[in-house]
């Protein structure tokens, strides 16, 4: 058998074109094992990485074709906006009715004289995430809430939205769900 064999490295080929492993206990066969087990590991790794790669260019590409869009996100942001009653912004563990007060009047005002109003709460998270609200109340008297988690690590990180006809008490911009 020895004088069959050609060496190429440290591996030996045979006249079938084979590498013959080590299985019959000669010398070199446990390199060509090692060798063929570096050669699997490295089309593995290139293998993870061209997936991994098209996941992202997947990703990417369904992002930038609008699939990947938060549909209660896009009806805020193509709604026709109202005149606005400001932006407040609370700090940990402040009641809005205090911190408030006129940014509520301004919707309470809006609601006794049949008129539209917006107003934008943010607030932040027991762990200092920030979340916020949008309130709408249409000329109807509905009050709209939009809700943006987005930034909240802890949450589904989406838009919520909410609403009630006949809002019970402005002070505290709930509606009786």
């Amino acid at each position: 058998m020895a004088d069959r064999s050609i060496w190429h490295g440290s591996a030996r080929a045979h006249g079938t074109g084979f590498i013959e492993a080590a299985s019959d206990g000669q010398e070199g066969g446990g390199d060509v094992i090692a060798q063929g087990r570096v050669r699997r590991g490295r089309v593995a790794v290139v293998s993870i990485r061209a997936r991994l790669v098209a996941v992202a260019l997947t990703s990417l590409l369904a992002a930038g074709c609008g699939m990947l869009n938060d549909p209660v996100k896009e009806r805020w942001e193509s709604r026709a906006e109202f005149s606005r009653c400001g932006a407040v912004s609370l700090d940990q563990g402040t009641e809005m009715q205090k911190q408030a007060a006129r940014e509520i009047a301004c919707l309470q005002r809006a609601l006794k004289n049949g008129e539209s109003a917006e107003l934008k709460v943010s607030y932040p998270t027991v762990e200092g995430d920030p979340i916020h609200e949008y309130y709408r109340l249409t000329p109807q008297g509905r009050l709209e809430v939009y809700t943006d988690s987005t930034e909240d690590r802890y949450s589904d990180q989406k838009w919520s939205f909410a609403e009630c006809y006949t809002p019970e008490w402005l002070a505290e911009i709930s509606c009786n769900l």
